[in-house]
């Protein structure tokens, strides 16, 4: 089938190019920070709507996920995740750092201090919208913004009053409360969304708490408004790890295993901001956003034999202001973005291991980061077709490292290959551009074609510069640089809605571990595919969509690199699937019923660098129905897994084992939901 790509490709744009009547009206607000026709940008971009967040009801990310083309958040064990979007599923200590996971246009997490769980600090169960941008983002957003940005959308003061509590309960003593309160008094706007779970988990001693809140207060006021936006997550988990073993997933008597019954993830972050928008005339406005963050988390590196605890945590201050300017069929954002952060890392190990992984402090150090950016955005309607974007973004980073334990390896001098080093306190600063160009072309009313130019960076992450390993004294590392070029074509006919878009995207100055442990740049990657997403709304009330990816992720360089045992130029990256998606059968049996069934494909994929060891893949269903018992009551019924397939959520191979993070079986969840309101 994968030879069969252009032939797929060629089909799904035949069957799109038919006439029309009408353009998508859908509005993307992630690209400037102001509503507008999504249909209008030359970029490539998706979302989760309210309707479709609530007909999921998702209790990990990933199952929302599904209707992204091209992005996939790979499950860990309880909240965990690891992200890909255009990409492979990326790990590591820097990994993190290609994606700009947003709440409300802020980074969750401040750069340089990303982690690859971060979509857990945010309230996405509660969310108004998720919007996702593949690929470099606008001038918008700095370090990061390489592969695509996720933006959530914290729930927004509605018209109507909005106030509903709803339990939920299903299997392994799972069971979530969900409390919501919306609604407008005159000037101002109120929010109160707060969920609370408890999940006693599939596996032997593993399972979660969690508690999310969002507060919102909107005020408008002639040409002055404000939003303010505080945000709280915690979690505290009992962390399962990888069973081992070739398709253990698939054995019955260890599915539930816990190799390691000790491990836990304890994790706090907090957000406070508030914009305040100035309308100076018809064509000049302000906005200014100070912003309050802070993260801390603590958990057992359960994935190391020598199992150490890691606590990190950081507190940011910053300022995002921007100034919007229309001159005509002209529109100019521009802006400056201020940010300081205090960070912090240790790794305490309580029992010796070996000489060269011994008890006692690994790494104990405090950075403090400072970033300062320029940058404008420009989009410019040329006449009633032509549709042209530019941006540019010049942004400079400094860290400040400090270490506390000391200088040198944490080893006795009897180890022969010491695991950690721990370098002298140091400066490191780096300064990128980001550039972004696009052009759009209506082909009549209802289609439209598109094109775009577009780099993207991140800085090293702290993690990378200064937790180092195996005598590596420094690691002098430059940014990474991502540059992309992507066609697209979008539109409606009738009831068929359609998005394509193909890309090539090539990677340089990739950050890796080579052979010897050491923290270098210089590798390159090639990315290149194509996503795409179709809606149909059938007869007799059915409708179906269809969200895909066919894509090759590649090592481009000849590398070194850890885990590979020679040259793998050409190969394909672990964890790359080259193909997965899901379609959807929906059908509304009354004006208060609705059903769902969805199909959830993943490829097999590699596990490993060489490319000896692969996943196999796997195929789900899952059926959801809603039901408007009363005009207040609700009921939802979700199933998930209903063939009962043993599959694996994700699969790795290291240390010479394969290793896998089982998928639960057939499962079932109830929700009730009433509505307080009058």
């Amino acid at each position: 089938m994968r030879a069969n790509l252009p032939l797929i490709i060629a089909t799904v744009i035949s069957s799109a190019a038919l006439a029309a009547e009408q353009r998508l009206e859908d509005v993307l607000v992630t690209a400037t920070h102001l509503p507008r026709a999504g249909s209008d940008l030359p970029l490539n971009w998706a979302s989760i709507g309210s309707e479709d967040l609530l007909a999921v009801e998702h209790i990990h990310i990933n199952e929302s996920f599904q209707r992204i083309p091209g992005g996939w958040i790979s499950r860990g064990n309880g909240q965990e995740s690891l992200t890909a979007l255009r990409s492979p599923v990326l790990t590591g200590a820097g990994s993190c750092g290609a994606f700009f996971v947003a709440a409300d246009g802020l980074s969750v997490r401040a750069p340089g201090f990303c982690n690859v769980n971060q979509l857990f600090d945010a309230n996405t169960e509660q969310a108004q919208r998720i919007e996702v941008i593949k690929g470099p983002g606008t001038a918008l957003y700095g370090s990061g913004a390489m592969h695509g940005i996720i933006n959530i959308l914290s729930h927004r003061p509605g018209e109507q009053l909005e106030h509903t509590v709803a339990l939920e309960a299903g299997p392994h003593d799972y069971y979530r409360g969900k409390y919501l309160y919306s609604n407008i008094h005159g000037a101002h706007g109120v929010v109160v969304a707060l969920n609370v779970a408890d999940d006693g988990g599939y596996k032997h001693d593993s399972g979660f708490e969690q508690q999310k809140v969002t507060l919102r207060h909107d005020y408008q006021a002639g040409r002055f408004s404000t939003s303010t936006i505080f945000s709280g997550a915690n979690l505290d988990q009992q962390t399962a790890g990888f069973i081992q073993g070739y398709k253990a997933y698939k054995d019955e008597d260890r599915k539930k295993e816990n190799p390691n019954p000790g491990a836990y993830r304890e994790a706090q972050s907090y957000r406070l901001q508030s914009t305040l928008s100035l309308e100076l005339d018809e064509q000049n406005s302000l906005a200014f956003t100070p912003y309050w963050r802070n993260n801390d988390m603590e958990f057992l590196q359960h994935f190391l034999p020598w199992q150490p605890v890691e606590e990190n945590g950081h507190e940011s201050l910053g300022l995002s202001s921007k100034w919007y300017a229309t001159r005509g069929a002209l529109d100019v954002i521009s802006g400056i973005d201020l940010e300081y952060t205090d960070g912090w890392v240790t790794e305490i190990q309580d029992q010796p291991f070996s000489p060269n992984q011994p008890a006692g402090v690994h790494y104990d150090y405090q950075v403090d980061a400072s970033l300062a950016a320029l940058w404008s955005q420009w989009e410019w309607d040329l006449n009633r077709a032509w549709h042209l974007s530019a941006g540019a973004r010049y942004e400079y980073s400094s860290y400040d490292y400090s270490n506390k334990a000391g200088d040198g390896p944490a080893c006795e001098p009897q180890a022969t290959a010491c695991r950690f080093y721990r370098p002298a306190d140091r400066e490191d600063d780096f300064k990128n551009w980001s550039l972004n160009l696009g052009a759009l072309y209506a082909l009549g009313d209802s289609h439209s074609l598109y094109t775009r130019l577009a780099r993207g960076f991140r800085a090293p992450q702290t993690t990378e510069l200064y937790r180092l390993q195996s005598g590596q004294r420094s690691a002098d590392l430059d940014a990474e640089e991502l540059n992309s070029v992507e066609l697209g074509l979008r539109g409606e006919t009738g009831k068929f809605h359609y998005e394509l878009g193909l890309y090539y995207t090539e990677k340089d100055d990739v950050i890796f571990q080579d052979s010897n442990r050491h923290n270098v740049s210089g590798a390159s990657t090639l990315h290149y595919g194509v996503d795409f997403s179709l809606r149909w709304d059938l007869p007799a009330d059915f409708d179906l969509a269809v969200d895909g990816t066919f894509a090759r992720h590649q090592y481009d360089s000849d590398i070194s690199l850890l885990g590979s045992s020679g040259d793998i130029k050409g190969n394909d990256i672990d964890t790359a699937p080259r193909r997965f998606g899901s379609l959807r059968l929906g059908w509304d049996l009354h004006a208060n019923h609705r059903a769902e069934l969805e199909w959830v494909h993943m490829d097999s994929y590699y596990l490993e660098p060489d490319n000896n060891h692969e996943y196999d893949g796997h195929n789900l269903l899952n059926l959801r129905l809603v039901s408007q018992l009363t005009s207040r009551l609700q009921l939802g019924l979700r199933g998930s897994n209903l063939t009962d397939e043993d599959y694996a959520e994700r699969a790795d191979f290291g240390f010479g084992n394969y290793r896998y993070f089982v998928g639960e079986p057939r499962s079932l969840y109830v929700q009730l939901k009433y509505s307080l309101a009058p």
